[in-house]
Protein backbone atom coordinates (compact mmCIF):
# COMPACT_ATOMS: atom_id res chain seq x y z
CA UNK A 1 0.00 0.00 0.00
CA UNK A 2 2.90 2.55 0.57
CA UNK A 3 4.61 1.73 -2.70
CA UNK A 4 1.40 2.74 -4.29
CA UNK A 5 1.07 6.10 -2.29
CA UNK A 6 4.85 6.46 -3.29
CA UNK A 7 4.07 6.50 -6.81
CA UNK A 8 3.95 9.80 -8.42
CA UNK A 9 0.47 11.14 -10.37
CA UNK A 10 0.13 12.49 -13.22
CA UNK A 11 2.14 15.88 -14.44
CA UNK A 12 0.72 19.06 -13.36
CA UNK A 13 0.58 21.50 -16.49
CA UNK A 14 3.63 23.36 -15.11
CA UNK A 15 5.84 20.20 -14.36
CA UNK A 16 5.06 18.94 -18.22
CA UNK A 17 5.85 22.46 -19.40
CA UNK A 18 8.94 22.31 -17.38
CA UNK A 19 10.00 18.83 -19.02
CA UNK A 20 9.27 19.96 -22.81
CA UNK A 21 10.90 22.66 -22.19
CA UNK A 22 14.33 21.20 -20.52
CA UNK A 23 15.30 18.69 -23.49
CA UNK A 24 17.56 16.21 -21.02
CA UNK A 25 14.68 16.03 -18.59
CA UNK A 26 17.26 16.47 -15.41
CA UNK A 27 16.21 19.25 -13.45
CA UNK A 28 17.75 22.53 -13.90
CA UNK A 29 20.13 24.44 -12.45
CA UNK A 30 22.46 21.10 -11.57
CA UNK A 31 26.50 20.96 -11.63
CA UNK A 32 28.42 19.14 -13.76
CA UNK A 33 32.16 19.08 -15.17
CA UNK A 34 33.74 19.51 -17.86
CA UNK A 35 34.59 16.58 -20.51
CA UNK A 36 37.93 17.29 -22.41
CA UNK A 37 39.98 20.50 -23.61
CA UNK A 38 39.69 22.58 -25.20
CA UNK A 39 36.45 23.50 -24.94
CA UNK A 40 34.84 26.64 -26.64
CA UNK A 41 32.46 28.71 -24.53
CA UNK A 42 30.26 30.72 -26.93
CA UNK A 43 27.86 33.06 -25.97
CA UNK A 44 25.35 31.37 -27.80
CA UNK A 45 23.98 27.93 -28.81
CA UNK A 46 25.52 26.66 -31.79
CA UNK A 47 28.87 26.87 -33.51
CA UNK A 48 27.69 29.79 -35.49
CA UNK A 49 28.48 32.21 -32.36
CA UNK A 50 31.55 33.73 -31.15
CA UNK A 51 34.02 32.00 -28.50
CA UNK A 52 33.31 33.53 -25.38
CA UNK A 53 36.47 31.83 -23.73
CA UNK A 54 38.39 28.28 -23.92
CA UNK A 55 38.47 25.92 -21.27
CA UNK A 56 42.20 24.08 -21.56
CA UNK A 57 41.50 21.66 -18.22
CA UNK A 58 39.13 18.84 -18.17
CA UNK A 59 37.59 18.30 -15.37
CA UNK A 60 36.04 21.99 -14.45
CA UNK A 61 33.00 22.33 -12.60
CA UNK A 62 30.62 24.24 -14.20
CA UNK A 63 26.66 24.85 -12.90
CA UNK A 64 24.34 23.94 -15.78
CA UNK A 65 21.41 27.08 -15.85
CA UNK A 66 19.56 26.49 -18.84
CA UNK A 67 19.13 24.09 -21.87
CA UNK A 68 18.72 24.39 -25.97
CA UNK A 69 18.40 21.18 -28.14
CA UNK A 70 21.87 19.76 -27.45
CA UNK A 71 23.29 22.92 -26.33
CA UNK A 72 23.88 23.99 -22.47
CA UNK A 73 24.49 27.10 -21.09
CA UNK A 74 27.01 26.77 -17.94
CA UNK A 75 27.52 29.28 -15.34
CA UNK A 76 31.41 29.48 -13.79
CA UNK A 77 32.19 29.81 -10.22
CA UNK A 78 32.67 33.57 -11.04
CA UNK A 79 29.07 33.58 -12.25
CA UNK A 80 30.58 34.35 -16.19
CA UNK A 81 27.77 32.07 -18.36
CA UNK A 82 28.12 30.62 -21.65
CA UNK A 83 27.24 27.77 -23.79
CA UNK A 84 28.73 24.44 -24.42
CA UNK A 85 27.54 21.37 -26.63
CA UNK A 86 25.96 18.82 -23.92
CA UNK A 87 28.94 16.30 -25.19
CA UNK A 88 31.44 18.33 -23.96
CA UNK A 89 30.13 18.19 -20.53
CA UNK A 90 30.56 14.99 -17.91
CA UNK A 91 27.76 13.72 -14.86
CA UNK A 92 31.44 13.57 -12.51
CA UNK A 93 31.11 16.29 -9.74
CA UNK A 94 33.58 18.61 -8.81
CA UNK A 95 33.69 21.57 -7.12
CA UNK A 96 36.55 24.16 -5.63
CA UNK A 97 36.98 24.55 -1.82
CA UNK A 98 35.44 27.98 -0.72
CA UNK A 99 35.89 28.61 2.37
CA UNK A 100 33.14 30.96 4.27
CA UNK A 101 36.07 32.71 5.64
CA UNK A 102 38.13 34.78 3.45
CA UNK A 103 41.47 33.42 2.05
CA UNK A 104 41.08 30.71 4.62
CA UNK A 105 41.72 27.20 4.70
CA UNK A 106 39.25 24.28 5.24
CA UNK A 107 40.43 20.86 7.37
CA UNK A 108 39.89 17.99 4.95
CA UNK A 109 38.44 15.45 7.58
CA UNK A 110 39.11 11.57 8.07
CA UNK A 111 35.20 11.27 9.35
CA UNK A 112 31.65 13.22 8.73
CA UNK A 113 32.46 15.41 12.09
CA UNK A 114 34.29 18.46 13.34
CA UNK A 115 36.33 16.02 16.34
CA UNK A 116 37.44 13.96 13.66
CA UNK A 117 41.22 14.14 12.45
CA UNK A 118 42.43 16.23 9.64
CA UNK A 119 44.00 14.50 6.93
CA UNK A 120 44.92 17.54 5.07
CA UNK A 121 44.24 22.15 5.07
CA UNK A 122 42.59 22.96 1.71
CA UNK A 123 43.45 26.39 0.44
CA UNK A 124 40.61 28.51 -1.68
CA UNK A 125 39.96 27.60 -4.94
CA UNK A 126 41.65 24.36 -4.91
CA UNK A 127 39.47 21.58 -7.09
CA UNK A 128 38.32 18.75 -5.61
CA UNK A 129 36.60 15.28 -6.83
CA UNK A 130 33.23 15.21 -5.18
CA UNK A 131 32.23 11.50 -4.55
CA UNK A 132 28.89 11.98 -2.48
CA UNK A 133 27.33 13.99 -0.08
CA UNK A 134 24.70 13.17 2.80
CA UNK A 135 23.15 17.37 2.75
CA UNK A 136 25.94 18.40 5.89
CA UNK A 137 29.40 16.41 4.62
CA UNK A 138 30.66 15.57 1.06
CA UNK A 139 33.59 13.15 0.62
CA UNK A 140 35.77 14.38 -1.52
CA UNK A 141 39.62 13.63 -2.91
CA UNK A 142 42.03 16.67 -3.86
CA UNK A 143 45.34 16.79 -5.31
CA UNK A 144 48.13 18.81 -4.24
CA UNK A 145 51.77 19.25 -3.77
CA UNK A 146 54.95 21.40 -3.30
CA UNK A 147 56.19 21.77 -6.63
CA UNK A 148 58.15 18.43 -6.69
CA UNK A 149 55.84 15.78 -5.45
CA UNK A 150 52.22 15.47 -5.55
CA UNK A 151 49.44 13.42 -3.39
CA UNK A 152 45.93 12.67 -3.30
CA UNK A 153 44.32 13.30 -0.44
CA UNK A 154 40.52 11.95 0.83
CA UNK A 155 38.20 13.11 3.23
CA UNK A 156 35.31 14.72 4.51
CA UNK A 157 34.44 18.68 3.71
CA UNK A 158 31.41 20.56 5.02
CA UNK A 159 29.12 20.71 2.26
CA UNK A 160 28.96 24.19 2.25
CA UNK A 161 32.35 25.42 1.95
CA UNK A 162 31.99 23.38 -1.40
CA UNK A 163 31.23 25.57 -4.92
CA UNK A 164 29.88 22.85 -6.92
CA UNK A 165 27.09 20.87 -4.64
CA UNK A 166 23.92 22.73 -3.62
CA UNK A 167 22.81 23.29 0.19
CA UNK A 168 21.26 19.83 1.33
CA UNK A 169 21.84 18.15 -1.96
CA UNK A 170 22.01 14.92 -1.44
CA UNK A 171 23.80 11.92 -4.11
CA UNK A 172 26.13 9.60 -3.85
Amino acid sequence: MAALLALPGPLTPVQAWAQADNPSGLPLPRFASTRSTPINVRVGPGTKYDIAWIYRQSGIPVEIVQEFDTWRKIRDQDGDEGWVHQNLLSGNRAGYVAPVVANGEIALRSGMNDDSGVRARLGAGLRVQIKECDGTWCEVSAAGGDGQRTATYSGFLHQEEIWGVYPDEVFN
